[in-house]
């Protein structure tokens, strides 16, 4: 059995990200088998790891902020004039259906990442965090959080094809996972999924014969977009988890 970095067992662990593991061994505040470590330290897989209490306060003011975004506005950095998610947080836009208990401030900015990407033609609910643990549930090579999108298509679809959607497709040369597609209404179908890759849901349909008109994600794990109204944002409250 081989050491590996503290860092990447704790990202392993889902104790937080391996930047967060660096920082908190910065501190001092990870032990190692009662010992405290530093970075660039490696560990067996076997061994106790231990982040003090100082490193669990600190993670337990991190926030993770839901947005309803909406069409034309990128989910991470700005592009060809276009508006990033993260300029729609302010306190004019905080929403009134936000039970939280929590009041913006600016700090809550800072080192927010998008966790789950939603492409400029696509709405609905998107999810960034200071929370390297919930980056990691979300987007991680392991995660199995669904997500499930309402999709308004043009174009027929056999029988023979949706179960396709359902499993058989590929993208890239690689297998999708298995999927939940099923018929909303005449138009639109409902896919629940549990990977992310680019675009996915479009070059699904474009490999059907469908024409995707719109898309809009309406629940992540056991998060919902309900009442969120487009353009505002809520905080996760402590109550609720992925």
């Amino acid at each position: 059995m081989e050491k590996e970095r503290i860092s990447k067992l704790m990202a392993q662990r889902g104790m937080c990200s391996r930047r967060e593991a660096d920082v908190y061994l910065e501190r001092g505040w990870v032990l190692v088998d009662g010992q405290t470590a530093i970075v660039g330290e490696k560990a067996l897989p076997t061994q106790d790891i231990t982040l003090l209490q100082s490193g669990q306060q600190e993670q337990s003011t991190r926030v993770t902020i839901l947005i309803h975004k909406p069409m034309g506005i990128v989910s991470s950095q700005a592009e060809d004039g276009y508006q990033p998610a993260v300029s729609l947080i302010s306190r004019q836009t905080q929403s009134v259906s936000d039970k939280s208990g929590l009041r913006f401030a600016r700090n809550h900015l800072n080192g927010i990442a998008v966790a789950g990407r939603l492409d400029i033609d696509s709405t609905g609910l998107l999810v960034l965090t200071q929370d390297g643990r919930i980056a990691r549930t979300l987007i991680g090579d392991q995660s199995v959080v669904e997500k499930e999108y309402l999709v308004r298509v043009d174009g027929q679809l056999s029988d023979h094809d949706l179960k396709r959607l359902n499993h058989g497709l590929s993208l890239d040369g690689r297998a999708l996972k298995p999927a939940q597609v099923a018929w909303q209404n005449h138009n639109q179908l409902k896919f629940i999924l549990k990977e992310g890759r680019k675009r996915q849901i479009r070059r699904m349909c474009e490999m059907v014969g469908l024409r995707v008109v719109g898309l809009k994600r309406v629940r992540i794990g056991s998060i919902v977009l309900a009442d969120l109204e487009p353009g505002c944002w809520r905080y996760l409250r402590a109550d609720e988890s992925f």
